[in-house]
């Protein structure tokens, strides 16, 4: 799954390195403590096994004496983990001492082979007594006297306090890395939204525009971001002044060209019939085509650019009036749905594409022209992708085409009737409207009879 917001990618990375690191930081500290507590309680160990080996002399009948007083109760309680153990060793045949917790058990030994002691001569290990409880063994061995005796101490402590301590401070870390992890991610989210808020505040600015709403990239922007505002202000300015020169030029061309065919025209009324008709005729297509390249060169200079916007709803309300009025004889029908629909085309070129259709549509039609404007199917949306597309179907109820008079109908200059009026332009006009703007013409005969001209036409954001 691609995550297309870059807010998202952000609290995701973030988000997925603080729980990564919370957890690692709290493996190595619990790591740490655990250390620590096991180097601590070997030290507690190693206290008590020293005040033992303090306590315990050999008296004159050569037998082991004395009486540990460790200060902690668990070595006089039974079973309870905590024990001390003296016992002769080499040629000292004497009875061993044990504490009270031990009774006459005894406790299991790890052998000097599977533990050898260390270089102070000492040596832990973990083992269990016969009541069941892990203990930690602390052991050495000491020589009493000048005669030789020797004795091994050992001294023995439950391991569930360790573990319980370690269980504890576990417990409490995980809780306090957790509420430092939650609200860490707290102030993390909120500083990533307020970081990246100008960039939603651009976004804003950008729909604004593309809704008619505005014209430039309006706000106070940080640093970062200003000169990106800038330039985007400079391209729409860079934009609307090459669309107004466009224009400027268009109407400047048709105003040096409309005198002179005026000329012709006004010259052909007066001339012989045959001779003036045919002038006629003939100025009349100059003037069409010329308004034809005049169009495609005002399209092709404001092509793709965010202000070419019009409302579908007003615009062709507005053309169904008017055919209304000059074709009062014949019933006009507009549906759009939804009915917010706005065509990325300049007005003047929607009205001119539909008004063309609707004027061939009555011209043929018996009794009803309809108009009906819908959002493109999805196969149609695929023409360009990342687009939304517009559907304007126009049906009559007159008798029709065949796929040959189709294709003829869509040659420029080409009229299937010659007793109707017209140059035969108007198709190929809508036609090459319609493909400036990426959009499809298409005529098919319908099936209950009369034509249908769908116009697939590109929709604003």
């Amino acid at each position: 799954m691609v995550i297309r917001s870059l807010t998202a990618r952000v609290l995701a990375v973030s988000t997925v390195w603080a729980v990564v690191a919370l957890v690692v930081i709290g493996v190595v500290i619990s790591a740490l403590y655990r250390q620590g507590s096991e180097r601590g309680f070997q030290d507690l160990l190693r206290a008590q096994l020293y005040n033992v080996i303090n306590s315990i002399s050999v008296d004159d009948k050569a037998a082991l004496s004395g009486s540990p007083q460790l200060g902690d109760l668990r070595f006089s309680q039974p079973q309870t983990g905590w024990y001390w153990i003296v016992e002769p060793i080499g040629e000292f045949d004497t009875p061993p001492l044990l504490s009270t917790s031990l009774g006459t058990s005894k406790l299991p030994i790890a052998s000097v082979d599977e533990v050898p002691f260390d270089i102070r001569y000492e040596r832990f290990y973990t083992t269990k007594d016969p009541f069941g409880n892990e203990v930690e063994v602390a052991e050495t061995e000491v020589v009493l006297d000048i005669q030789g005796h020797a004795a091994r101490f050992r001294v023995a402590g439950n391991r569930d306090v360790l573990e319980a301590d370690i269980d504890r401070f576990t417990r409490n870390l995980t809780i306090a890395l957790s509420i430092f992890g939650l609200g860490g991610l707290g102030v993390n989210a909120l500083t990533i939204l307020f970081g990246l808020k100008p960039l939603d505040q651009v976004r804003r600015s950008l729909e604004k525009i593309r809704a008619g709403e505005s014209e430039r990239l309006d706000g106070a922007f940080p640093r970062e971001i200003q000169p990106l505002a800038n330039e985007v202000n400079a391209l729409i300015d860079s934009n609307r002044r090459i669309v107004e020169r466009a224009r400027m030029q268009v109407g400047n061309l048709a105003h040096s060209l409309k005198t002179p065919i005026a000329v012709l025209l006004n010259e052909a009324r007066v001339l012989e019939v045959p001779h003036g008709e045919l002038i006629r005729t003939q100025a009349d297509a100059m003037q069409t085509q010329v308004q034809s390249y005049l169009s495609r060169a005002r399209i092709a200079a404001q092509r793709g650019s965010v202000l070419a916007r019009t409302e579908a709803q007003p615009a062709l309300e507005r053309i169904i009036r008017v055919m209304r009025r000059l074709n009062p004889e014949k019933q006009f029908s507009l549906s759009i749905d939804p009915p917010g629909l706005v065509l990325a085309m300049e007005q003047q070129d929607v009205e001119e594409t539909v008004g063309n259709l609707l004027e061939n549509a009555a011209r043929y039609a018996q009794d009803h022209v309809s108009l009906t404007v819908q959002p493109a199917a999805e196969e149609a949306r695929g023409k360009e992708p990342g687009r939304q597309w517009i559907v304007l179907d126009i049906d009559d109820d007159g008798p029709g085409l065949d796929p040959d008079q189709i294709a003829l109908a869509m040659k420029r200059g080409r009229r299937l009737d010659e007793s109707k009026p017209g140059t035969g332009l108007g198709l190929s006009i809508v036609s090459e409207i319609v493909g400036e703007y990426q959009g499809t013409i298409e005529l098919c005969k319908r099936e209950d009879g009369g034509l249908r001209a769908k116009l697939v036409l590109p929709a604003a954001a």
